[in-house]
């Protein structure tokens, strides 16, 4: 997101390329929030490792201590899942940005916009493999079945964006 940003920053107010300033403003706009929220995300995700590890290290020595073992280490998978489904969903959003800006941005700038499709393509399948690795521990059914259902489109979606984005001239 922070080399979308740039290319838009690079192509803004320069008179050469007043085409696209709608364009790269616009993207520019929607990515701010994007990034934001991808660049917390890392310390969500670090403080939802966190959760599950904790909730696996709780005693299990009675049956209430297990069953509350169990609810808290069902709850941190939740947690553990929502947060790369969100990652999911916001780096696919700026793909869907980066492909805005093709051909319609400071041509100068043209791999690092390539190289931003990439990493957030990147980012998306890297975030489906943690989603899929926690679906199983989600005891919430409908919850579960949303986050597959909605995962895999994402991810089918993102990687034909992908394509079609590498493909660019």
């Amino acid at each position: 997101m922070a080399l979308l940003i740039m290319v838009a920053d690079l192509t803004i107010g320069r008179e050469k390329y007043a085409a696209y300033q709608d364009t790269c403003k616009r993207a520019r706009e929607k990515a701010m929030p994007l990034y934001q929220r991808l660049a917390g995300a890392v310390d969500e995700d670090t403080d939802a490792y966190n959760l599950v590890s904790g909730a696996f290290k709780m005693p299990k020595d009675t049956e209430a201590a297990k069953a509350a073992r169990s609810k808290a280490i069902a709850h941190a998978t939740l947690v553990a899942t929502e947060v790369p489904f969100r990652v999911m969903q916001d780096a696919y959003e700026g793909m869907k940005l980066v492909e805005t800006m093709l051909g319609n941005s400071n041509p100068n700038a043209a791999s690092d916009l390539g190289v931003a499709g990439l990493s957030l393509s990147m980012a998306v399948r890297g975030a489906w493999l943690n989603v899929k690795t926690n679906l199983p521990g989600v005891k919430e059914e409908a919850r579960a079945k949303a986050f597959a259902e909605e995962g895999q489109r994402i991810y089918q979606e993102a990687r034909l964006l992908a394509e079609r984005l590498e493909n660019e001239d």
